[in-house]
């Protein structure tokens, strides 16, 4: 509540990205079906304004190490971001969300992130929905990233 008396909602700003072609795309249906992977932690949607839409993905360190030994490999996420197998299993995981919505809402590139999201680092809320605004903030370049040819 502000001095004059206004209250003034601040969070969860409008979370449906636009693209540069003008379609709306609800990043729930995606995000909900790539997290149902065993080995994807959290994800977010990006693409407001852009030509298509992408997405960032962290993987899930309770799962990894078993996936990690079943595969033969060794080492910590970060040590196996860019390994062939793990890329692979994440781009099934993105075509199989991207059955649930148009071509034009589909995810066309991704990337997977060294870091989790934590609720002590602010990216996520005490009921674990994700902040949004915080991750967009903090990994701007990333998503930036992802729209370079």
């Amino acid at each position: 509540m502000d001095d004059e008396g206004f209250v003034r909602i601040t969070g969860r700003k409008k979370e449906i990205p636009v693209t540069a072609g003008g379609k709306n795309v609800a990043p729930a249906v995606l995000e909900d079906r790539l997290r149902a992977h065993l080995l994807v932690d959290q994800c977010i949607v990006v693409g407001d304004g852009q030509p298509f839409i992408a997405a960032l993905v962290t993987i899930d360190r309770e799962s990894f190490p078993a996936r990690a030994e079943a595969h033969g490999k060794s080492g910590s996420v970060e040590d196996n971001l860019e390994d062939a197998e793990l890329l692979a299993e994440i781009e099934a995981a993105v075509e199989d969300a991207n059955k649930a919505v148009s071509r034009a809402e589909a995810i066309r590139k991704f990337t997977i992130l060294p870091d989790e999201w934590t609720e002590e680092r602010g990216h996520l809320t005490p009921s674990l929905k994700l902040k949004r605004n915080v991750v967009m903030r903090e990994f701007r370049q990333d998503v930036e990233g992802l729209y370079v040819p």
